[in-house]
């Protein structure tokens, strides 16, 4: 059995040697170094590939480069959240707001916010305030970005009478519409001089007049510039009277202006009110445990404590926007 064995061992040994030097080996070990060398090469190309990557979106998520000398904060947080579609809308609500964040760095902020208010609210109030405290301040966090937008727009189309009029100067100086919105984005303030610097570029780098202005359209949606981007639009196709059509215009858009005016001053008691009233209940529950200290873990000890809370957290809520639609009135 053992003889057998050795027979069997020699005779294996001898077939391996003789296919060790046989053309078949040369041709596996080519194979072999032509793929170590395809694959060193495909990892050069994906990490080069994965730098250029970055080095775009950090030159469009801010502008940050070598002149800056070091990256913008939370960097590789930014990439990440930029490859998810609601990273890519926070980005374009950020920069509707005209803030210098980056989504990675509202995240970062946003969060450490919400995980703050939950340990202080459970902390100082009770346990069961903690979870309702982060939802407050996540819908704060939201509503902010909102009220940011908004002044924004506000602003916006109160700098339109003078955008119209400076654009209509232009035209009638005889320069084209392109000239004339590169110039009133240099002569104005922002955000109406930052805006247009955006449409300007855009039309730069090939777009037509219609989607930079449809796109500033879509950052800063009002219905006096629904009016202003149809005008321009109509006039840059159909050519015709487009001084006179901004001048008419111009004196349309300062008659809103004084209107919006006088209406946001009229219904500022509605607007303080909307704000004072969760401000007053909030305000009630600090002072009860302040005057009776442990009595809010009390009432939250319970299923029944806890519920009413949540009712009549609600319906603070619910009171606070009701009341603030009632304040919004369109012109």
């Amino acid at each position: 059995m053992s003889r057998n064995a050795t027979d069997i061992a020699a005779a294996l040994a001898e077939g391996g040697g003789r296919f060790a030097t046989g053309p078949y080996a040369l041709a596996v070990v080519g194979v072999a170094a032509v793929a170590l060398g395809l694959g060193v090469w495909g990892l050069h190309a994906y990490r080069g590939g994965r730098a250029d990557r970055a080095a775009l979106v950090e030159r469009l998520a801010g502008g940050f480069g070598e002149e800056s000398g070091r990256q913008p904060a939370f960097a590789a947080l930014d990439r990440r959240v930029r490859r998810y579609a609601w990273g890519r809308r926070l980005g374009s609500r950020l920069a509707a707001t005209g803030s210098a964040l980056t989504p990675g760095q509202f995240t970062a902020a946003f969060t450490g916010v919400v995980a703050g208010t939950w340990i202080v609210a459970a902390v100082v109030l009770a346990p069961f305030f903690g979870p309702v405290a982060a939802v407050l301040s996540a819908w704060a966090g939201y509503s902010y970005l909102s009220w940011r937008r908004r002044v924004r727009t506000e602003r916006f189309i109160a700098q339109l009478p003078e955008l119209a009029r400076v654009l209509a100067n232009a035209t009638q100086a005889g320069l084209a519409l392109r000239t004339a919105v590169s110039m009133a984005a240099e002569e104005l303030e922002a955000p109406a001089g930052e805006e247009l610097r955006k449409v300007s570029d855009a039309m730069a780098l090939g777009h037509s007049v219609d989607d930079a202005l449809a796109e500033l359209q879509q950052r800063l949606p009002s219905r006096e510039l629904i009016v202003l981007v149809s005008t321009l639009v109509l006039s840059s196709r159909a050519g015709g009277g487009v001084v006179e059509s901004l001048r008419n215009l111009t004196v349309t858009l300062e008659e809103r202006k004084e209107t919006r005016r006088e209406i946001r001053t009229q219904m500022s008691q509605v607007t303080v009110t909307a704000y004072a009233v969760p401000v007053i209940g909030v305000g009630s529950l600090l002072l009860l445990d302040r005057i009776m200290p442990g009595s809010l873990g009390a009432l939250t000890g319970s299923g029944l404590g806890r519920v009413l809370v949540l009712v009549s957290l609600g319906m603070y809520v619910l009171g606070f926007v009701l009341i603030r639609r009632m304040a919004r009135i369109d012109v």
